[in-house]
């Protein structure tokens, strides 16, 4: 409703379109899967790759329009020696939203513009008062839209019809430390919600689905040297030739990290951080930067997987 009221505020034509059926394929399954196979999934990457810049995109393109321009706080520029399209981040650095854009093609980088992308929120919301915008002062979104009150593990649930069987909780020698509610109420690094005495503070380190096991350690024993991505996106080349040193995001919020990356087939990255990385997450991203440009990124395989998808290019 803001958006249709905003439209009509500043007198354009307002599309809404019903995509319901799409968005439980493309967000909400993919986020439930991921969730119950051990991991930790990121749904705006999802939404942004099938839904906001793919079936939005396709929709202004039959209706004639060049292409389509978000909110994000993000910036493309066109590199005439390359040929290609590449994603930058936005200006205002407490903003930028690029983790959650690397998986963009050229085809869809071509057809985006990202106004936002050269200005400050201040600046943003200045302009929109300005222009006598209601949505000028609203509060920036922060949840999962469809999990509203944070209780993933509750939507899934309810969502799926199963619940999460309960198992144990272990440490790295397998020794039972307690019960746990199900796996999917747990991620790597998390310390609350446990439930369990100890003499020091414990921390979810990994999952075993075979056996349903949640294994629990210390602050050491959730340090990374080094993690596998596949589902791979690169967007200044299509294939890293060779090993790179760039630097990577492992989450959101996290601050880029010193990394060598390399490519060890046509869906597998290696990347080695220079220094250990902390609760590196299974189905979270990994994001690779050269400066203010990313050069693409993929998603984040637990050792199991890895070890697989390693073993297959062997």
């Amino acid at each position: 409703q803001m958006a249709a009221d905003a439209a009509a505020q500043l007198g354009l034509i307002f599309h809404l379109f019903c995509w319901q059926e799409e968005f439980l394929q493309n967000v909400i399954e993919p986020f439930t899967r991921v969730y119950q196979q051990g991991g930790t999934p990121n749904p705006c990457i999802f939404c942004n790759r099938t839904m906001k810049f793919g079936r939005f995109l396709d929709a202004a393109l039959e209706l004639g329009y060049d292409g389509i321009a978000t909110g994000h706080y993000a910036q493309v520029r066109f590199d005439a020696g390359s040929g290609r399209y590449l994603l930058l981040c936005a200006q205002d650095g407490a903003k930028d939203q690029t983790y959650m854009l690397y998986s963009l093609s050229q085809t869809q980088l071509a057809r985006t513009c990202f106004p936002l992308g050269s200005m400050t929120k201040q600046e943003v919301r200045a302009l929109a008062a300005e222009a006598g915008l209601h949505v000028a002062a609203k509060h920036d979104s922060q949840d999962i839209c469809f999990v509203p009150d944070g209780d993933y593990a509750s939507f899934i649930e309810q969502y799926t019809g199963q619940s999460s069987e309960p198992g144990d909780f272990v440490n790295k020698e397998g020794k039972v430390l307690g019960k746990h509610k199900g796996q999917i109420h747990y991620t790597i690094g998390q310390r609350r919600g446990l439930g369990i005495s100890a003499p020091e503070s414990l921390y979810v380190c990994g999952k075993s689905l075979d056996t349903n096991k949640v294994i629990l350690g210390g602050k050491g024993d959730l340090m990374s040297n080094y993690c596998y991505i596949n589902d791979i996106n690169l967007i200044p080349w299509n294939h890293l030739d060779k090993p790179i040193q760039c630097k990577v995001k492992t989450r959101y919020r996290q601050p880029e990290q010193p990394a060598t990356v390399e490519q060890l087939g046509d869906d597998l990255i290696k990347i080695t951080f220079q220094e250990p990385q902390r609760a590196v997450t299974p189905g979270q991203a990994a994001v690779l930067y050269d400066g203010d440009m990313v050069l693409g990124g993929g998603t984040i395989l637990s050792e199991e997987a890895a070890a697989k998808a390693v073993a297959s290019t062997n």
